[in-house]
């Protein structure tokens, strides 16, 4: 998910909590607590300042720092940092951290994306491929809980936000629910199939791969799929070059499910057709011939 969505995932469960008995600075360290470990799995970042970082962020970003075996020693890390800023026994935000960690990585684990959920222990990368990776929805839930806390004036605010996050929570089971389904009933045409979900609700690209030909097709519940783009890709051509000349190349080819490959008289080259928008793929690596 975007900056802002695991942003948002925070400022919920901050205020879906009680908090009348707690001090000022209290409310200020459970507000930092929040905040933080639903953002700091993505402090993998910092990595691509370096030219190897660069090189391999396709593999790091989301990687060890989206482990579930890391992230108790996120939540600890971050209490510390709370109870030495804030000066209180922030020990008992640990459940706080904790949860805020596991929703940051369980939803990146929904869309195409994928985290490796299991570093060190395996390099799988864990993709469902059900929501975008900006999702307006949660966006709405969540202003639609601020509003309502203020209109409501009489109704617990922590009772409304907790009710968006129950919200939130079956957007994301409904509609994984959904692309999960439709990719079930598409497996058998084709080799490899995976989901990639639409900035709309309920609609998803399901992009197939069998031989040398992938289709990306646009699929809901509710309707026909319909074909958008037909890709053929060079199955038999050489990508040792391109490996050499392009380390990033090869970085790519390891994290993908699969690829397309390019190979005419202007380059050689590859890319990810999950991410194959308006006659290109933002995910792709070339050498010039």
């Amino acid at each position: 998910m975007d900056t802002l969505t695991h942003g948002l995932f925070g400022l919920t469960i901050y205020c879906a909590q009680n908090r009348e008995k707690m001090t000022s600075r209290e409310k200020k360290a459970l507000l930092f607590t929040a905040i933080v470990a639903s953002e700091i799995p993505d402090i993998d970042v910092v990595a691509s300042f370096t030219e190897t970082g660069r090189i391999m962020e396709q593999m790091w970003h989301r990687g060890l720092t989206h482990s579930i075996f890391l992230a108790p020693i996120w939540a600890l890390l971050i209490c510390a940092i709370s109870r030495w800023l804030f000066r209180i026994k922030a020990w008992r935000f640990f459940w706080t951290a904790l949860l805020a960690v596991l929703i940051h990585i369980t939803s990146d684990v929904f869309n195409s994306w994928g985290t490796g959920l299991l570093e060190p222990f395996s390099s799988a990368r864990f993709t469902v491929g059900t929501i975008p990776i900006v999702d307006p929805v949660i966006w709405v839930l969540f202003m639609a809980g601020f509003i309502l806390s203020r209109l409501l004036r009489h109704q617990p605010a922590h009772r409304i936000f907790q009710i968006a996050a129950l919200c939130m929570f079956l957007h994301f089971s409904v509609q994984s629910a959904q692309g999960l389904w439709l990719e079930h009933q598409m497996k058998p045409d084709y080799d490899q199939v995976e989901l990639s979900a639409s900035f709309i609700p309920w609609h998803f690209d399901l992009i197939g791969k069998k031989g040398n030909h992938v289709e990306i097709k646009s699929v809901t519940l509710w309707s026909e799929p319909k074909l958008k783009q037909t890709l053929v890709s060079s199955e038999q051509s050489d990508l040792t070059p391109l490996f050499k000349k392009n380390p990033k190349a090869k970085v790519l080819y390891e994290w993908s499910p699969f690829v397309v490959i390019v190979d005419n008289s202007r380059q050689l080259g590859i890319y990810d057709p999950r991410f194959y928008r308006n006659g290109e793929s933002f995910l792709a690596e070339y050498i010039h011939k």
